[in-house]
Formats: C-alpha cells, structure tokens, sequence
C-alpha cells in the first residue's frame, strides 16, 4: 500500500469535532442567556420581624436603608434627593416590577416614608417594605 492511500485512510478515520464545539458553544450561551441573576441592594440590614410576612416574586426594584439613614440601590450609595431619579430609571427598564424597601429595624420611619413616596411618585403601584418572618 502506498504512503498516500494509507494518510487517505487515516484521514477518514478521525472525527470531527467541530460540529460538537459549535453545540457547546450554543449551550454556553444558552445557560448565560437565561440564567436568572439575585438583585442586591449592596448592604445587610436587620429587618424588623412581622407575622404577616409574604414572599414577593416580582420585586426588581430593591431599596435598602441602614440604621445610618444611607439609602442604597444597585450596591451603590445614593444620596436622598436622588433616590426618585434612580427609582424612575429602574420602573422604566421594567414597568411590572414592585419596589420593595429593605429598612433596617433602626432607621428612621421619615426616610422610610420619603423612599415610599418618591416609588409612588414615579407610578410604581406595588411598593411594600421587607420584614422577617416570627
């Protein structure tokens, strides 16, 4: 047998592997595309307890204010005047989402209801405030 019959021969033998990159490649963006990301305020907060406290599955919009009286959206610190802007921003990426307000059990029941007002303001209709279950 000739040298070239027998590198044809070979040849023939190997497998292809693109065609298996290219589905692990649609798998990859596939799995990014629909994975589901946590939204977080940026900071941890010791809620107030509530017996009548529920889940919410639609809350987008996240608001946390700590014992210091600092409001916190998207892990960021946001001053109190802008916590309106930034609540309209995020209500315009998703018009069905609920605001929901993580006040720790020591800040001050003002800014609670500033943070309040300024969702209402921008048209947010759901707007409830998180607590941990007794």
């Amino acid at each position: 047998m000739s040298r070239k019959n027998q590198k044809a021969e070979e040849e023939a033998g190997a497998i292809d592997l693109t065609p298996m990159l290219d589905v692990v490649f649609i798998m990859l963006i596939f799995f990014i595309v629909t994975a589901s990301f946590i939204k977080e305020t940026g900071i941890e907060v010791n809620r107030p307890e509530a017996n009548t406290a529920e889940l919410k599955k639609n809350a987008n919009i996240l608001v946390a204010i700590n014992s210091n009286d600092e409001v916190w959206i998207d892990k960021r610190r946001i001053d109190e005047r802008n916590v309106r802007a930034n609540i309209e921003r995020l209500h315009a990426e998703n018009p069905k989402g609920a605001v929901v307000i993580q006040a720790d059990d020591k800040a001050s029941v003002k800014l609670l209801t500033a943070v309040a007002d300024a969702a209402r303001e921008v048209g947010v209709i759901d707007v409830s405030i998180a607590t941990e279950k007794k």
